[in-house]
């Protein structure tokens, strides 16, 4: 639909695009967080219903990522939210909802802060402090020689942890939001705890919608997945329209 995008580093980004009404004037973009990508439940769980109530829908995943080109050990904070922009360039000139996950919530809120084509914003179990994520996760591996959670597949690196304590927290970034913004968190999120969400509204200056899902972990596994799906659905489809 959009052809081949590549980003910065001029490498290609894996997507797919769930075409929905194939209208021309909106697309929900959907990120994935730390070691995922575009097909995650959580992603392909959103951009199908999205899809099948005529939203179009482009699932991503981030460089060094899934099948996107580039090394994992590159990935950080700053180079998705310009990969981002990268794709946000191939969609052309129409109204924009971004959607991230954990990590990808990061991304979303650093992005829509400063880039005025995000016309609306989701956070989905979003990140907010970091550093405090890095360090909580990953404080007993050695950056450049261990991993994430056990995965060889997923070094963990200096680049990222650097970058991670770079930006220590993007709860500042809250009163920067100036468009339409669905915050949605699970209760018993142990990876990315539920007061993340809470530290950013407490910054919001533009009235976020919260949804809170009792019981619900990092992945809204289970019952709690078609919950948050038939909400963000919702409220997207109120954007669009």
């Amino acid at each position: 639909m959009f052809g081949e995008i590549k980003n910065k580093q001029e490498e290609k980004i894996d997507y797919i695009v769930h075409a929905g009404e194939a209208r021309a004037d909106f697309i929900a973009i959907i990120g994935h967080g730390v070691t995922g990508n575009k097909d995650r439940p959580v992603a392909v769980a959103v951009a199908g219903r999205l899809a099948a109530a005529g939203i179009p829908a482009l699932r991503m995943s981030f460089s060094g990522n899934g099948d996107s080109e580039g090394q994992f050990v590159d990935c950080t904070i700053s180079k998705e939210t310009d990969d981002l922009g990268s794709v946000i360039d191939a969609v052309g000139d129409r109204k924009i909802c971004y959607l991230g996950h954990s990590m990808g919530g990061a991304v979303g809120v650093r992005r829509a802060s400063s880039d005025s084509r995000i016309s609306s914003l989701v956070s989905l179990a979003g990140m907010v402090h970091t550093e405090e994520f890095a360090r909580r996760e990953f404080g007993e591996e050695t950056p450049d020689a261990g991993c994430m959670w056990e995965e060889e597949s997923c070094p963990l690196s200096s680049a990222f942890v650097n970058d991670m304590a770079a930006i220590h927290s993007v709860v500042d970034l809250g009163a920067q939001i100036s468009v339409p913004w669905l915050l949605v968190h699970g209760t018993e999120d142990d990876v990315v705890p539920i007061a993340d969400s809470r530290d950013i509204l407490a910054k919001a200056t533009n009235s976020p919608e919260v949804f809170e899902i009792a019981g619900a972990n990092h992945l809204f596994s289970d019952d709690a997945l078609p919950l948050m799906v038939g909400k963000v659905v919702e409220w997207v489809k109120a954007q669009a329209d």
